[in-house]
Order: C-alpha cells, then sequence, then structure tokens
C-alpha cells in the first residue's frame, strides 16, 4: 500500500469565506472619496461674482455709513452719529412708520385674495389651466409698468366712472390720508400671481381621500377648509407671509410709478428716502447708515415671523 499525502486544510467556515472574499476585493484608490477639483473651479467664477457685486459693496456702505461722505468731495470719519441721528430725524421715522404700516396691510390682503383665488383655481371648473394663466400674467409685467397703468386710472379713469354714476369721483392718488390705498390696491393687484401659484402648489399636494372622508363624515367646506386645507399649507403660508412680508418692505417701484413718495412726503417710503437723500441730497453716509439699519430690521422682522409662523405650523 502506498500512502497518500495528507491534503492542505482550508477555512471552510463562513469567516475563512469573508477574509477570502476580502482579499479579493480590490484595493481602494487613494483620494476616491474626495470631490473632484473640477467641480472646485465651477463654483469659482459665482463665488467671485458675488464676492465683487455684493459683498464688497456691502462693506464698502457699512464704512461709509460711520463717515459724513456726501457722495463726491473728501469726507471725514464721525463714528456712530449718523445712527444717533436716524432716531431723531422725522422723516426718517415717518417713512418707517408708513413702510411697516404699508407692509402690514399689504401682506394680509394679498395672501387672504390669493388664497381664496387658489382655492378656486384648484376646484373643478371649466378652463381652469387658462385661468391660472390669466391670473398669472400681472407677475410678467414690469412693476414700473403696472404702476403708471394705475396711475392713469385713479387720475383719470375711475373718477369718470364715479361721476357719471353719481358719486363723488376724485382723484385719491392726490389725496395725501388716501393715497396710500392706491399704492397698496396696485401692489396688491400685482404680487397676488406669485402668491397664487405657491398656494395652487400646496394645495395639490393634499389627497382627495381626506375630502372624501370629511364629506362623509358631515363635515361642512369651512370646517373641511379649517380642519384639512390650512394645516396642511402651513409651510406654504409661512413662506408666502415671509417673503411678501420682506418684499413690501422695500417697496419702491410702485411709489415711483404712482405718487413719487407724495402729496408732499405722506407716502414716502424707507427705500425711497435712502435713494432720494443718498444720490440726489449729497447725504450719501447718512444714508447709507439708514440703509444698513435698515438691513438688520428686515433681518430681524424676518426671523421673528419665520419663528412664529413655524411654531403656529407645529401647533396645528
Amino acid at each position: 500500500m502506498t500512502a497518500t499525502a495528507p491534503r492542505p486544510t482550508t477555512d471552510a467556515g463562513p469567516e475563512g469565506s469573508s477574509r477570502a472574499s476580502s482579499k479579493r476585493q480590490p484595493t481602494r484608490r487613494a483620494g476616491q472619496g474626495k470631490t473632484p477639483r473640477a467641480f472646485y473651479w465651477m463654483v469659482v467664477p459665482a463665488v467671485v461674482i458675488f464676492f465683487g457685486l455684493h459683498t464688497i459693496p456691502v462693506v464698502t456702505g457699512m464704512f461709509f455709513s460711520l463717515t459724513n461722505y456726501a457722495g463726491y468731495g473728501t469726507w471725514s470719519f464721525v463714528g456712530l452719529s449718523n445712527y444717533l441721528n436716524l432716531f431723531r430725524d422725522d422723516r426718517v421715522i415717518a417713512s418707517y412708520l408708513f413702510t411697516f404700516g404699508f407692509a402690514i396691510v399689504s401682506t394680509i390682503a394679498v395672501n387672504v385674495i390669493s388664497l381664496a383665488i387658489a382655492l378656486g383655481l384648484n376646484s373643478r371648473i371649466k378652463f381652469r389651466t387658462a385661468f391660472r394663466g390669466i391670473f398669472f400674467i400681472p407677475y410678467v409685467l414690469a412693476i414700473l409698468i403696472i404702476g403708471y397703468v394705475f396711475n392713469y386710472l385713479f387720475a383719470n379713469s375711475f373718477p369718470t366712472i364715479l361721476q357719471s354714476m353719481g358719486l363723488p369721483g376724485a382723484n385719491i392718488l392726490a389725496d395725501p390720508q388716501w393715497a396710500w390705498v392706491g399704492i397698496v390696491i396696485t401692489t396688491v393687484w400685482q404680487a397676488c400671481a406669485f402668491n397664487v401659484i405657491l398656494y395652487l402648489a400646496g394645495l395639490q399636494t393634499i389627497p382627495a381621500e381626506l375630502y372624501e372622508a370629511a364629506g362623509i363624515d358631515g363635515a361642512s367646506s369651512w370646517r373641511q377648509f379649517r380642519s384639512i386645507t390650512f394645516p396642511l399649507i402651513g409651510a406654504y403660508f409661512t413662506i408666502n407671509m415671509v417673503l411678501s412680508f420682506k418684499s413690501f418692505l422695500q417697496v419702491f417701484d410702485q411709489i415711483v410709478a404712482l405718487t413719487n413718495g407724495g402729496p408732499g412726503t405722506s407716502t414716502e417710503s424707507i427705500a425711497l428716502v435712502i435713494f432720494r437723500g443718498g444720490f440726489q441730497g449729497g447725504e450719501y453716509g447718512y444714508q447709507m447708515a439708514n440703509a444698513v439699519l435698515y438691513l438688520f430690521v428686515i433681518i430681524l422682522v424676518s426671523f421673528i415671523q419665520l419663528r412664529f409662523l413655524q411654531r403656529r405650523e407645529a401647533s396645528f
């Protein structure tokens, strides 16, 4: 009998097979998980443009807000005196009061009207797509064009129509107490288009089964809106309120086209005061301080508004 040599033993267990398979896997290349450099080079042009057209002007404006620079000639450093003088300037205070009052009224009106229109356009009506396109037209038009059109309507068409009906007709833009109403009407008419689109996007995310179940339970239309629709579009309501209020705080074009800040200074917004004083009145450094203060006011108001509305969303 011839003896056979013993065969080498191998790990047949799971640990052995896993070690063997791990040895067969190719080694990972160095730097494979890092972002390619080409991606960074693609971002560089945008960063340079943003830094050159935004960051540098902002920092420069903040610096000149600490000087008495008139926009030309020499200047000297005055510290925080410009900021202190803002709180003693009756014209600046009046512009802040007007702007915040205008923004509050316009924000409420825009969101109420936009939500009502969106609910109608989201229902099963004929020519629904056509109506959505028609209601979006004001957003496409330039604000200045809309302002000049409404200026003509308020000054000529509306007074003539009212007088033909035996009612007192007058140009409200020429009345210091009512000129702001014309600005609100024009602004709301133009701003509703964008808000309607956002509300429509939110309404289309709500499942139809919820309304069917609520209808079976006997819930009225108002109860369905209060218990289903509004809570589920809370995020859209929050973003609309924040964006609308921030945009209306920066109102400028509508006022220039309708009243140019008049009659007198009754409809001067903060942006208009900054523009007139900084670029036309030789108050560049002083109005730069106003602009910096206004920037922080908008940031603070938007932050408070966002936090408050987000808490309301969680309570629904």
